[in-house]
């Protein structure tokens, strides 16, 4: 490969191929540049340890969340309905990645734990979007501003909070049982009433 054809993206991809067939305890950095046809030098000049690598493959993964969701967020419809919206898309971008990539979820679970400050800036970055609706939400009358959304970053950690079972990976077993989809759908209708969403 020639070295201008070594992006951080490439490696990256090929750091996923690898963790996915490896597993994070055997992944090296030289199986990376093997995948890649380049030495391990190559892969060190874009990214300079190990550790460092595995965090830019934890932070990519959770950006795409990120991103799906920021749009959402952003949209031009009612709060409550973006609200719900948002929460459905958070739980079912949840479920795809442990249900469709179990291998590689996993891997994402050992690398999370290891990154806990690539981890809260990915909850601060969720918890502003929440905190974007329920402001937009609070200005339009569409939330009651006398109640919990009187107070919109207070109100969307508590929202984050209490939907926990529906995005953090420690409830990822529960996510294909049959009960599942009616108790996210009362917790969402909970979450919108508290908010004294108008209907």
């Amino acid at each position: 490969m020639p070295p201008d054809a070594l992006t951080p993206d490439r490696i990256l991809e090929a750091t996923e191929e690898v963790l996915r067939r490896y597993g994070p305890a055997k992944a090296t950095v030289v199986d990376v540049a093997r995948a890649l046809g380049v030495s391990h030098g190559s892969v060190y000049r874009h990214f300079p340890s190990k550790a460092a690598l595995r965090e830019a493959v934890t932070a990519r993964w959770l950006e795409r969340s990120e991103i799906a969701l920021a749009d959402v967020a952003a949209g031009s419809g009612p709060a409550p309905q973006r609200l719900g919206a948002w929460l459905e898309s958070l739980f079912e971008a949840k479920r795809h990645k442990a249900g469709d990539d179990p291998e590689l979820f996993a891997t994402y679970m050992v690398l999370v734990g290891e990154h806990s400050e690539v981890v809260d800036r990915h909850v601060t970055t969720l918890v502003g979007q929440l905190t974007q609706v329920i402001e937009d939400g609070v200005a339009r009358g569409e939330f009651a501003a006398g109640g919990p959304a009187a107070e919109p970053a207070r109100a969307a950690r508590a929202v984050w909070d209490a939907t926990g079972r529906f995005h953090d990976p420690a409830y990822a077993a529960d996510w294909a049982s049959d009960d599942i989809r009616p108790a996210f759908e009362a917790i969402r209708a909970l979450v919108l009433t508290g908010l004294g969403a108008s209907a």
